[in-house]
């Protein structure tokens, strides 16, 4: 793993400026943060925002940060998560100081909960959930004690130890902090913090039948990790009062006494941030798996061809704030896009190929004309194309009966081929149905390179790909997801999937130069956008993804 190199890492925000003052006063000698993602499915952009800040934070401030997986939830959880997880971590660019799982500290969770119950803070209940759910009360109405409050340490201490012996069935008894059933704050009036569950856990098998919730497992793991700066969305602003309060009850026995600390959690528009949704995308087939290309998972922008460079650009640009807001989705994909135009190398490609037949030039030959890798950057150096006598161009750029500002290609207008000649359409052949089987033209053999030899200008330029040479391909065009700025506020998010998310160029045609497997960088396909090879793309039968177009044409669209 190699340490994230982020531009504009040392941008401020209230979080570095309260750990600044934290080290300054002296309250915190070394900082140490943690990521503490739940193994219950893939990282999504919304996970990329906290990994940047703890990892970062504890980086730039010469601490270091934990992987820490908080697997309490058996049910949901899998080896492949957790793979899933360090992969992404990793491929960010950022390195974990050590990488537990809070279910290797359940014998000290345990200790600490007997702690708890010898105090008179915890209590085993014997109400159904539904009795608990029904005396918890409401946001606007107080809860009510139950009747097993009052029992006594003793038999709190033995029932318990019978839980975690295995005497008693899921759902039979469960532990709950002794708060204050009065509180205006509901996560304060008797929390569960322990469960029966006799499931087979991904990480400590078959020994426990008792698992901790997150609310208490999350402060003591900070805990026994050392954590000063537990570093939160906020959504768990309204937890931080039992956060506080179990290691408080706990402060004689705990190692360390970290703090938590809330932030605006990202919401980008046009995109889910919920598991539970994202994993319903997956489980319908709306979607083909976690990391399809237009899932924003990380997989799923690592298999579309984002670079970890432009996601951690893009979070150190939205900086971190205390209130929620909505981000566009083009700083995103400008992000990105700015982050590809400076190395991804160029070649050419056609999508929706239309032959043309060069009638003048010699049948039989074939030519290399010289290509800059990157137009900017002369480091890249040069590769050679191949040239013939029958050539694809897009369908696009050619029209029948142009208008006078089309500056493609049309009968008896001449463009400039990219790197090579001018050419002349001067006849179009047709199918039976009318449509265009291919454009007859001629070239200008003075004008190689793009320059002719009588000075005339010719303003349009359009790519191309020799049809003796060209690979074929399969092209996946992405767009966006969803069609609405907040699917996820919609009673029915599943209406709101864009129809057009994906459309399938099955014919596409690519110049010899394009390496069909293991790129690491998508290659800009000129005029045309970014693209990268699948992970199911083979020499056999390529296929690219088009990870992002070369402007915002969405936008454009959306607002027309």
């Amino acid at each position: 793993m190699s340490d994230s190199s982020s531009a504009d890492h040392d941008a401020s925000n209230f979080i570095r400026d309260m750990i600044a003052a934290d080290i300054e006063k002296g309250k915190t000698s070394r900082v140490v943060t943690r990521f503490p993602p739940e193994p219950n499915g893939y990282l999504h952009i919304g996970h990329a925002k906290s990994i940047c800040l703890n990892f970062g934070v504890a980086r730039d401030f010469g601490g270091y940060c934990n992987l820490r997986f908080d697997d309490t939830n058996p049910e949901k959880e899998s080896v492949e998560y957790v793979n899933a997880i360090r992969r992404d971590v990793e491929w960010l660019g950022f390195e974990w100081h050590s990488n537990p799982f809070a279910s290797d500290y359940f014998d000290q969770l345990f200790d600490f909960a007997l702690a708890l119950i010898k105090q008179g803070d915890a209590y085993v209940d014997s109400q159904s959930a539904d009795e608990i759910r029904a005396t918890r009360g409401t946001l606007k109405d107080p809860g009510a004690n139950g009747p097993y409050r009052n029992r006594s340490v003793d038999e709190n201490l033995q029932m318990f130890k019978d839980m975690k012996a295995g005497k008693y069935t899921d759902g039979e008894h469960v532990l709950r902090a002794k708060i204050d059933m009065l509180s205006g704050n509901i996560n304060m009036r008797d929390p569960i913090i322990y469960r029966i569950r006799h499931v087979n856990h991904h990480n400590t098998g078959d020994k426990w039948c008792i698992y901790p919730l997150y609310d208490f497992t999350h402060g003591l793991s900070d805990a026994i990790e050392g954590v000063t700066h537990s570093l939160c969305t906020l959504e768990f602003e309204d937890h931080r009062p039992l956060y506080d309060w179990i290691l408080d009850k706990l402060a004689d026995v705990i190692p360390a006494r970290p703090e938590q600390t809330e932030f605006a959690r990202l919401q980008l528009e046009y995109s889910l941030t919920s598991k539970r949704k994202l994993n319903q995308l997956v489980v319908d087939g709306h979607v083909d798996s976690w990391d399809d290309p237009r899932m924003l998972t990380i997989s799923g922008m690592r298999r579309r061809g984002f670079t970890p460079e432009s996601i951690v650009t893009f979070c150190s640009m939205i900086g971190v704030t205390k209130k929620d807001s909505h981000i566009e989705m083009g700083v995103l994909e400008n992000a990105l896009r700015e982050d590809l135009n400076r190395r991804a190398e160029r070649r050419m490609a056609v999508i929706n190929p239309l032959k043309v037949v060069i009638e003048n030039y010699p049948e039989g030959q074939e030519e290399m004309v010289t290509g800059a890798n990157h137009p900017q950057n002369p480091d890249y150096g040069t590769r050679e194309i191949p040239f013939s006598r029958e050539i694809y161009i897009e369908q696009d750029d050619f029209m029948e009966d142009a208008p006078k500002k089309f500056f493609r290609l049309s009968v008896g207008r001449e463009v400039r081929l990219r790197f090579a000649y001018y050419i002349t359409c001067k006849k179009v052949i047709k199918n039976e149905d009318g449509s265009i089987e291919r454009l007859i033209c001629t070239y200008d053999p003075e004008s190689r390179g793009g320059k002719s030899a009588d000075g005339r200008k010719v303003k349009g330029t359009i790519h191309w790909v020799s049809a003796r040479h060209a690979v074929d391909a399969r092209v996946n065009l992405y767009e966006r997801l969803f069609n609405t700025t907040n699917p996820g506020g919609e009673t029915d998010f599943v209406s709101a999937i864009n129809p057009e998310s994906l459309i399938v160029a099955e014919k596409a045609k690519l110049e010899p130069a394009v390496n069909p497997v293991d790129n690491k960088l998508a290659y800009q396909f000129e005029r045309l956008g970014y693209f990268i090879s699948d992970s199911e793309s083979s020499e056999e039968q390529p296929v690219f993804n088009r990870t992002m177009t070369l402007r915002d044409s969405w936008a454009k669209a959306n607002k027309a």
